[in-house]
């Protein structure tokens, strides 16, 4: 019972706090740019709990515990830190504003674009700014208020996104967007994990914390 509570809490905690973020921000009530890279960085934080209690307790290294003990728990964290950073360094560059619907940012954009490259052009979608080796397509959603850049071809200049992406991040950073509702129902579902789990840890912390013990000794 209380090793199944255990291993409940590290499943769960990291995706309740990863809720509440999100909820935050979809409820700050302005427009938020991060990269592509940072957003998979943070998923990847909120799922650690689950590749724990899931593949790493499948796949533990009985021979390995045995010589070094707990300490094998921090090659398999380190294990997966680095697949999660190769994955963000392979991905094509991508900026992601929360907040904001294609019809506020559209115009944002005119007014930037132009200032980055006096070359940059656009098609439908499409944006394509060949001073900055930037190749890239809008995208947004109605239901989730957020919006994307999304590089399209192989030939990107990392330079030139973070150009994008300051300059972007200037531009819409005193505008205000009607708070998203999304986020009471992802803040609502954060703050309940989080306090179900502190609840059945609190019923008996003892053995909780043998568990733990235990858990680390493997």
């Amino acid at each position: 019972m209380f090793v199944d509570v255990f291993h409940l809490a590290i499943a769960l905690i990291p995706l309740a706090l990863y809720l509440i973020l999100l909820g935050g921000i979809h409820l700050r009530g302005r427009p938020f740019v991060t990269t592509g890279g940072k957003d998979v960085a943070a998923l990847a934080i909120a799922i650690s709990g689950f590749a724990v209690v899931g593949p790493m307790e499948l796949f533990f290294p009985e021979p390995a515990a045995r010589e070094i003990g707990g300490l094998v728990w921090v090659l398999m964290m380190t294990f997966y830190a680095l697949c999660s950073m190769l994955t963000v360094l392979v991905l094509k560059p991508r900026l992601i504003i929360y907040n904001v619907s294609y019809e506020r940012l559209r115009p944002v954009l005119g007014e930037i674009v132009p200032k980055l490259d006096s070359d940059a052009r656009w098609a439908g979608e499409c944006l394509v700014l060949p001073n900055l080796a930037i190749q890239l397509h809008l995208e947004s959603s109605s239901v989730t208020r957020n919006a994307q850049l999304i590089a399209t071809g192989t030939r990107q200049g990392l330079e030139g996104w973070k150009r994008l992406e300051s300059e972007l991040a200037a531009a819409l950073r005193d505008r205000n967007s009607p708070r998203n509702p999304l986020g009471v129902s992802l803040s609502i579902a954060g703050v309940a994990l989080m306090c179900c789990v502190l609840l059945l840890l609190a019923r008996d912390s003892e053995a909780v914390a043998q568990s733990l013990k235990d858990w680390l000794r493997r």
